[in-house]
């Protein structure tokens, strides 16, 4: 309770200068109910729980255990849309419907994000995206009730690209999932290397389903790709759920003197890929990497509550928390016209460090890192911190279509 104390602190002052100070709370305390939404049944179900354990430990350090934001009075509903897009359109109708929530927050997988788009924008009630990164959800599906939090499929290329070296040609196979988080991850990442690593370019693709079990094809036809190519070798991976690399692993790529560069992932994945030392990638969130008193207060309380640390998406969960504070302390009211005005070019605190809503889209500029596997990691315990990507090192393309 003590750390929770001193960090809540660091924090107020940290923050005041940012989103200005609450105003005296009326008399009257209302009500604000906010509607999570994730996938909790499925494949990503880790994915879910993480961001919902994220999503509540954020509103408990960000209003001190009160669930209050000035005179507003906050609860959650929290919904599994089991992945499944006509699941989420439905029950974030039912949301903001029914349960009259005044703030939704979610989902897990970018094709369900990408019906609830809609919704949003006919009940005109603000919907944080979080952590779905499909690039269409700011660019040309996003309308303006819509803001993320998430990392974009374009903010992990640019991310997996600055990880790559700059001064050297370097050839890249990928294997993509074949869903649109796979394509337009692919898409995204060779956008990101003509961007800010030109002599490093795409040569072979293949997309395999989530379910595969036999990786051999896929791997055979990279390695063919790449063999007889100069300069170094490499073969990256946009991939959600159990990741195939260890399988790649197994049919040894190091005799091609091919390297292979996984991408960020949840801890247990991770955890598989300790004995491949030497590895590097770009990666969203890692608890030992931000130095600041909301990560330093995650990551005791996490470890105290649940005997791990915060993962990915734990982080996720609690910078829509952070958004949703900040938000409603600026604009004193969860009326969504007064919310948009706030939220818009907004800088609020998160576990990452600080993170901004652009105007243009609603999109979260954020620090991302660029990792590389230690020898003889642990499990839990298994990268090093190579350098932050400072937002303003990535140039994020606006692809969103603003009328206003």
């Amino acid at each position: 309770m003590q750390m929770m104390k001193a960090a809540a602190a660091a924090f107020a002052l940290a923050s005041a200068a940012l989103v200005g100070p609450i105003g005296e709370a009326q008399a009257q305390t209302r009500d604000v109910k906010i509607c999570l939404i994730a996938g909790r049944t499925g494949p990503l179900e880790a994915y879910a729980k993480q961001t919902e354990n994220g999503f509540m430990m954020g509103l408990e350090f960000l209003t001190r255990g009160t669930m209050q934001v000035g005179n507003m009075r906050l609860s959650v509903i929290v919904k599994d849309d089991q992945l499944r897009p006509d699941r989420g359109k439905a029950l974030l109708e039912e949301c903001y419907g029914d349960d009259k929530a005044d703030i939704a927050v979610g989902t897990t997988g970018s094709p369900v994000a990408l019906a609830m788009l809609p919704v949003a924008e006919e009940h005109k009630r603000i919907l944080i995206v979080e952590p779905a990164v499909a690039d269409s959800i700011t660019g040309e599906r996003w309308n303006r009730y819509i803001f993320r939090t998430g990392r974009s499929s374009y903010q992990d290329a640019l991310a997996a690209a600055a990880s790559v070296p700059e001064n050297e040609d370097v050839f890249i196979g990928m294997l993509g999932l074949d869903t649109a988080f796979g394509r337009d991850g692919v898409a995204a990442y060779k956008a990101a290397l003509a961007a800010i690593r030109p002599r490093a370019k795409i040569v072979a693709e293949e997309y395999a389903a989530g379910n595969t079990a036999d990786f051999s094809p896929f791997a055979e036809r990279l390695f063919g790709a790449l063999r007889d190519r100069p300069g170094k070798r490499v073969i990256g991976f946009i991939w959600a759920g159990a990741h195939p690399m260890a399988k790649f692993v197994d049919m040894r790529p190091e005799r091609f003197n091919i390297a292979l560069a996984p991408g960020g992932n949840i801890l247990p994945a991770m955890n598989a890929w300790k004995a491949f030392a030497g590895t590097e990638g770009g990666i969203y969130y890692y608890y030992g990497f931000p130095q600041n008193p909301l990560n330093d207060w995650l990551k005791a309380e996490y470890q105290k509550r649940y005997n791990a640390p915060p993962d990915f998406f734990v982080a996720g969960g609690f910078a829509a928390a952070a958004a949703v504070v900040a938000g409603l302390e600026k604009a004193g009211s969860p009326d969504t016209e007064k919310l948009i005005t706030a939220l818009e070019g907004l800088t609020f605190q998160t576990p990452k460090g600080p993170m901004t809503f652009r105007r243009e889209d609603h999109q979260a500029l954020q620090d991302m890192y660029h990792f590389r596997i230690r020898p003889n990691g642990r499990d839990n315990d298994m990268l090093d911190l190579v350098r932050t990507i400072p937002a303003a090192e990535m140039p994020l393309p606006i692809t969103a279509r603003r009328t206003n």
